[in-house]
Parts: structure tokens; sequence; C-alpha cells
């Protein structure tokens, strides 16, 4: 046993090394970076718990968050709009090798490209005012407005990536029993009891791995995007955590404080994620 044991250790030993190199340390000195203050030039000064007590009073710090919440009050579109797609395509609608592949294409797609793509159908003399104005409708400023800016950036984001969570779902869908499926509908079960009771009960294993993929992606991919799309505004309209630590390591020079507007994010998705992990575990015992 100890031979097996040590071999197996031997087939995951640079897995793991790879893991403490590139994610526990660089974890562990941002955490150690969040208590002090300095340009990273001129050394680091322990300041304790200043940095986290100026988040506490930081107005582009609350606007993030507050931004995050929005972004992440999305998420059940973000989880039903791939697995309605994937349902119709599996049903064997017309074209579904097509649109299968048309969904898919923006993941292929870097975020340059993408927000060079919107920057101009949105821009104010873009085309989708030119559209609007052809029906007589009066341009919208999409990028420029904080009342549509935000909006506009989630909706990219979601047409960029949803595509993936549509092939999950259709491969959970090709898994599902057919003998379940053709035993409830002997059973006089309605097309919708058929989806409802039987297929649904079948993809929540998939639910729960987009819902969790899906968090963890808004909250960790979308600098790209937002970088060229509207580069946080305007104002902090669009600013999220990840772009905030950027501005405050890239253009203000403040490491410190970044690092403890990571270490602040890392408790949030580590929140998000114990939740997530134990709706799963509680609805796998069911």
């Amino acid at each position: 046993m100890k031979s097996e044991t040590r071999t197996a250790f031997l087939f995951v030993a640079p897995a793991l090394a790879l893991v403490a190199v590139f994610r526990m340390f660089p974890l562990a000195w941002g955490f150690v970076m969040s208590f002090t203050e300095g340009d990273g030039a001129r050394g680091a000064r322990f300041v304790g718990l200043d940095n986290y007590a100026q988040l506490l009073h930081d107005p582009s710090f609350h606007d993030s968050l507050a931004n995050t919440l929005i972004l992440l009050a999305t998420l059940p579109v973000w989880v039903a709009l791939p697995m309605l797609l994937a349902i119709l395509i599996h049903q064997g609608v017309p074209g579904g090798r097509f649109f299968r592949a048309v969904y898919f294409f923006p993941a292929v797609l870097s975020a340059v490209i993408i927000g060079s793509i919107f920057n101009v159908v949105l821009r104010y003399d873009g085309s989708l005012n030119a559209a609007l104005k052809a029906f007589g409708v009066l341009p919208v400023d999409w990028l420029g407005s904080g009342a549509t800016a935000l909006a506009c950036l989630i909706a990219v984001q979601l047409w960029a990536t949803f595509g993936m969570s549509v092939l999950i779902f259709l491969a959970g869908l090709s898994t599902v029993s057919e003998e379940l499926v053709e035993a409830a509908r002997l059973d006089g079960a309605s097309p919708a009891q058929v989806w409802w009771h039987v297929i649904l009960p079948s993809l929540r294993p998939i639910l729960e791995f987009v819902a969790v993929v899906t968090t963890i992606g808004v909250l960790t991919s979308m600098f790209g995007l937002i970088y060229v799309l509207t580069a946080g505004g305007p104002g902090t309209s669009t600013t999220l955590p990840e772009f905030l630590i950027w501005l405050e390591q890239g253009k203000m020079n403040r490491p410190g404080y970044a690092a403890a507007i990571s270490m602040v994010l890392f408790v949030v998705m580590a929140g998000l994620a114990y939740v997530q992990i134990r709706i799963m575990s509680r609805n796998a015992n069911l």
C-alpha cells in the first residue's frame, strides 16, 4: 500500500507543484502585501489593517461592489438562456448544427476583438443607432451613459460566453435516459411534465456546474472586455473589482491597496463557491 501511495504521489506531484508555485504562493504573497503600503519600487511599509479600513470609505470600491451585485443578479439569465437554446437544438430544430456553431463561435474570439466589434456597434454614431434611426428612434449613447453602459457590458459578455454553456447542456441532454422519458410518456405525462419531472432533474448536475463556472467567470474574466469597451466608465458605472485592482496597481501604483481589494474579491468568490458546493452536496443526498 505504501508503494502504491508513493507512486500515486509521484504522479500528482507535478500538478501540486504548479498549483503551489502559480496559485498558492501568489495568494499568500497577496495576503501579505495587503497589509503594506508602498509603490513597489521603494519597498513596502507595514500598515496593518489601514488598507482594509480605507476600503470601507472608498466610493469607487463601493460602486464596484454594487456593480458586482447587479451582475450576479443576472446570473439566472446566464444559465437559463443557454439551457433553453440547448433544448431547442436537442429537439431537432431545422439547422441545429448551424446554430450550434453560431452560438459557440464568439467563445473563440478574444476580449479585444469582441470589444472592438461592439465599440463599432454601440458607440453614439455606431451601426445600432443607425439602424434605430431608420425606424425613427433617436440615437442613444449606449456606452457613454451610466444608465445603459453596464447593461450593454453584461449583454456583450453574455453573448461572448453563453455558447460554451450551450454545448455543456447539449452534452448533458445526450445523457438523459431515453427509457425514463419513454416511460413517462407511456404513463400519460405531457411534454411539459416530461421536461419538468424527468429531464430537468437529470440535468441538475449540469445546471449546478454551469452556475458555478459562470459565477467564477463573471467575477474574474471580464477585465479585457471592460478595458476595451468602457474603460470602467462613464465614471465608475462599469467598474468591477478586478478592473479596480488593475487601476490601483497599474495606474495608481498602490500594490498594497490593490492586494487588499484582491483579498476581498477572493473572500467573496470563496463564499459563493462554498454556498454553491453546499447546495450541490445537499441535492446529491436527496
